[in-house]
């Protein structure tokens, strides 16, 4: 039979999954009731069962008192089970955040279809809370700021928040001077699009000292283990990080093998087999002998390969490629000359269109791309004809005022649930570029979304599809689509494809970068920036693009003003 605290606790869920589903507050208030009264009581809890008198207990009534017996006799409540199905789980998870109740969540549900953290933090970022009634800019200021907090207990986080992380520490510990050799290591040396901790290897005469140095990192909120070959500490925004120590001579293989990936490794070690060798983290060997390898470009070298990048580390064909001499020339931030999706407070957009080409132009770009939400984008201030004139004629002003830098006029264009943009020709005709984007009707069936896609790429007016999956990573999973066929249809007509690289989506995902790349098909490599620090995002994209094996030449947005002038211009 089941305990009192347990019975009172499915009580107070109950309470909080009404809320959750905005049903009326005083059924929600009755469970609440019934759990507190419940809590009081010193007669046995199970003799009121077995005897039928649950109902003497005060606020617990006739539909409450046969619900309780239900799940006292059973172990189980039909009706709870129901109520859990309706609410989405990641609305439970949102309950963790400070200031953050049943109803607003509810609210939030209602109006932005938000179902977890990952997507509710994505909208913050594009601002969509502001103008949200209930809500406004310091509730999401204070929603962000206990997110940060919430993930602090998190096993995987994105590539970004590492990232940043792991260059804070990485610089601290260069500081020792008995390094002689230093680099990250692992998933995030590779780019993977989430990692789960940082890894870092150095090389060192005086293993102790360099130990000590990094468990008086003033972020180290509690070492895990220490030796001379490896340290692990927990910091304090709960990531775990681990420093692996090792001697001069051991480095370049140990820097191999602690990248990774293990399946690049295992093949490695087989093709080292193969020429009669052994391969592991200490060394090279031929027989007893120790190929003197002095960096990894050595090691790849005695193994008659081209240097495979560590992004492509994934045992995805880049052994064959590099016994070719076939590896392409990867895609470097250099390389970028300009940048489309960009939203400005035309839409959701937090600074004004002249601030964020004023960003793009001191970060040493040609030109940048507007492009803010189109009028069924309501949520996020979607863009009315009018102010399409009022804009256009801003940018005018602006090309004249910024030259040679250049603004081009775009909108991100709702693809509608029959694949149709929205805005009719005459408007669509009016931008340089349109980029087309679902934001609605995700949970179509796979050959429903993959037509309506394919149907958005077929439009003259198209020039690029964004974020063509619709991920949020460790938030909100793709939606269902058939991305070869989406991509053969982007070959087909012309179109290119985003890589939006954004933290929370970095969609098209890398291996699908490597199909498109066999296609043809031009990746354009996209911040969908709200504010002027998104513009920076463009770096995870590249680091995503390099994972998919594209190289300047595969990338639109790596074209010079002219060029793109040219091919914008064909394509319309």
């Amino acid at each position: 039979m089941l305990t009192k605290e347990t019975v009172i606790q499915v009580l107070e869920d109950i309470a909080t999954l009404l809320d959750l589903t905005g049903e009326n507050p005083f059924k929600s208030r009755a469970y609440q009731n019934a759990a507190r009264n419940l809590e009081k009581i010193d007669t046995d809890f199970n003799e009121l069962v077995e005897q039928n008198r649950l109902s003497e207990i005060e606020g617990v009534g006739e539909a409450i008192s046969k619900k309780l017996t239900e799940l006292i006799k059973t172990g189980k409540l039909e009706y709870y089970e129901k109520l859990k199905a309706s609410v989405p789980p990641g609305h439970l998870e949102m309950l963790k955040i400070p200031g953050l109740g049943p109803k607003k969540i509810h609210a939030l549900y209602e109006q932005l279809s938000i179902k977890g953290v990952g997507e509710l933090e994505y909208a913050c970022l594009e601002n969509r809370l502001v103008d949200l009634k209930g809500f406004g800019k310091k509730t999401q200021d204070n929603i962000l700021a206990g997110i940060a907090k919430l993930k602090v207990y998190k096993e995987r986080r994105l590539y970004a928040e590492v990232a940043a992380e792991a260059d804070v520490l990485l610089n601290y510990l260069k500081k020792e001077k008995n390094i002689l050799s230093i680099s990250i290591a692992g998933s995030l040396r590779r780019g993977n699009e989430t990692i789960k901790d940082i890894d870092i290897l150095a090389a060192t005469k005086n293993p102790e000292k360099l130990a000590g140095h990094f468990t008086s990192y003033k972020q180290v909120e509690n070492v895990t283990a220490s030796g001379e070959t490896k340290v692990s500490v927990v910091l304090e925004s709960g990531i775990n990080a681990d420093l692996r120590i090792v001697t001069p001579d051991e480095y370049p293989y140990a820097l191999h093998h602690f990248t990774g990936s293990k399946e690049h490794n295992t093949a490695m070690r087989g093709r080292a087999k193969e020429m009669g060798l052994k391969m592991n983290e200490y060394g090279l060997f031929r027989g007893e002998e120790n190929i003197k390898c002095k960096n990894e470009e050595e090691l790849f070298a005695a193994l008659k390969l081209q240097f495979i990048e560590p992004e492509l580390r994934e045992n995805m064909g880049e052994i064959q490629a590099a016994e070719k001499n076939e590896l392409p020339k990867l895609v470097e931030e250099k390389d970028v000359r300009g940048i489309f999706h960009v939203h400005t407070n035309f839409s959701d957009g937090g600074e004004s269109l002249e601030n964020m080409a004023q960003a793009a132009k001191k970060m040493g770009l040609a030109y940048i791309g507007i492009s803010d939400h189109s009028r069924s984008a309501a949520y996020a201030g979607g863009i009315k004809e009018d102010d399409i004139k009022r804009q256009h004629e801003l940018i005018d002003k602006l090309n004249e005022k910024l030259k040679p830098f250049h603004i081009f006029k775009g909108i991100e264009s709702d693809i509608l649930p029959d694949g149709s943009l929205d805005y009719d020709e005459k408007t669509l005709a009016r931008f340089d570029f349109v980029i087309a984007a679902v934001h609605s009707n995700f949970n179509m069936p796979a050959q429903e979304m993959t037509a309506r896609i394919k149907n958005a790429l077929q439009n003259k007016y198209t020039t690029m599809l964004a974020h063509p999956t619709g991920r949020l990573l460790l938030s909100r999973e793709p939606y269902a689509v058939n991305m070869e066929e989406i991509i053969d249809t982007a070959a087909k007509f012309g179109k290119a494809i985003e890589l939006n690289a954004n933290a929370h989506r970095l969609d098209l995902d890398w291996r699908h970068c490597i199909y498109a790349k066999k296609k043809g098909v031009k990746i354009a490599i996209n911040p969908d920036a709200h504010q002027i620090a998104g513009l920076l995002d463009i770096g995870f994209g590249i680091k995503i693009a390099r994972k998919g094996w594209l190289s300047k030449e595969d990338c639109l947005n790596c074209m010079e003003l002219k060029e793109i002038k040219e091919y914008l211009n064909k394509k319309r």
